[in-house]
């Protein structure tokens, strides 16, 4: 298990052309503006905006952007799912909050790197060590609020703009476990907190429906058992451990049962708000089809469990060497890797991602039509 000095490197963690889909709920329309709270895996800037130097300096770095160009904040060697998400509306990248003189008028990304659902100051939380972050849910929706109000002069102005915008609740919650799992909890004990962990997200959600937002996407959790960075700190010696796609059987059990909590009280959100259209975006079973037609995918076969960027070792990852840090080295071709440092994911995933949910069946119910020129990432 992961001590808690190196729980600080290793959880940086986790349009006009689009309109709702007949009979979803929603106005008919374009989308003006995307607004996304969540965490690394959203994440396009504002952890290392606000970050102290050295704590998450590697990210403000290449090797990260490495694919863009330039390190953009991004936990990844390029663009993230909600970037190609953006390009396909037909919208600029979302800036991140934090960002000074950068414009807001198509959106903001109030997501941050290593963000929980759970605020630090719950009780729940208080059974182990919250390692850096307090920029919970909690705070995100404040920001929300807070911009929205100091944009637009009435609540009536706010519900007319988020009437055209689409609004994501995440990805969120990944790393309330995170924590809790290098912090030596069992699965049994994390288990535990799934139904404060989900509460949390839908009450947020709730609260971005009654502002007036008409499309929201509420996304679900990785299978965890498949990343670089718990097969390695949580290997096995017993095959029977891992399952048809070399992941740990126990954490993607896990990871499936918060997902059924959630899609569970999606389904409920629908039936509270009929105007709406409120999907959740399958990143479990999403990721589990990236693996499974890897190659198909232009990946490399026996690079799928392995990080790019990383230290050696049997999934190329070290926990006291992260990707970024002298000793570590970058594969020669990102876009043949689905994991980029051992926690996040390679740009040629996510855009692979991106494709399988918003352009294939993963988004459900599908909320989303694209036009055929935007819809081509």
């Amino acid at each position: 298990m992961a001590s808690s000095a190196s729980l600080l490197l290793l959880f940086v963690v986790a349009a006009s052309h689009v309109c709702c889909s007949h009979g979803q709920g929603g106005d008919e329309g374009a989308v003006a503006a995307i607004y996304s709270l969540g965490d690394s895996i959203t994440d396009t800037g504002n952890l290392a905006k606000e970050a102290p130097p050295g704590a998450f300096e590697t990210i403000k770095h290449l090797p990260y952007g490495v694919t863009f160009g330039r390190p953009t904040g991004r936990c990844s060697d390029g663009l993230l799912i909600i970037d190609f998400l953006a390009q396909d509306m037909g919208l600029p990248f979302l800036n991140p909050y934090l960002a000074k003189n950068m414009s807001f008028d198509h959106g903001v990304n109030f997501a941050v790197a290593g963000a929980t659902a759970m605020d630090p100051t719950d009780l729940f939380n208080r059974t182990f060590s919250m390692p850096f972050t307090a920029n919970s849910l909690k705070l995100q929706l404040q920001w929300f609020k807070d911009f929205m109000k100091s944009t637009f002069d009435t609540d009536q102005e706010i519900r007319k703009r988020l009437q055209s915008s689409l609004v994501l609740v995440g990805e969120i919650g990944g790393n309330d476990y995170n924590f809790a799992f290098y912090a030596n909890k069992s699965v049994s004990e994390v288990e535990k907190m799934i139904p404060a962990v989900v509460e949390t997200i839908i009450n947020a959600t709730k609260q971005v429906l009654d502002m007036g937002a008409s499309r929201v996407i509420v996304p679900g959790n990785f299978p965890i058992g498949c990343l670089p960075s718990y097969l390695t700190a949580m290997a096995m010696p017993e095959p029977s451990a891992y399952d048809s796609t070399a992941c740990l059987k126990d954490l993607n059990l896990f990871a499936a049962k918060h997902n059924a909590q959630l899609q569970q009280a999606v389904a409920a959100l629908r039936a509270s708000y009929p105007d709406a259209a409120i999907a959740y975006a399958d990143y479990f079973n999403s990721f589990l089809s990236l693996l499974k037609g890897g190659p198909a995918l232009g990946f490399d076969a026996n690079s799928t469990h392995k990080a790019c960027c990383g230290a050696g070792g049997r999934y190329n990852y070290d926990l006291r060497l992260m990707c970024g840090v002298e000793g570590t080295a970058v594969c020669a071709d990102p876009s043949a890797y689905v994991s980029w440092d051992g926690i996040h994911m390679t740009q040629a995933a996510y855009k692979a991602m991106s494709r399988l949910i918003y352009h294939g069946r993963y988004l459900q119910p599908q909320i989303l039509s694209f036009r055929e020129k935007n819809g081509q990432t």
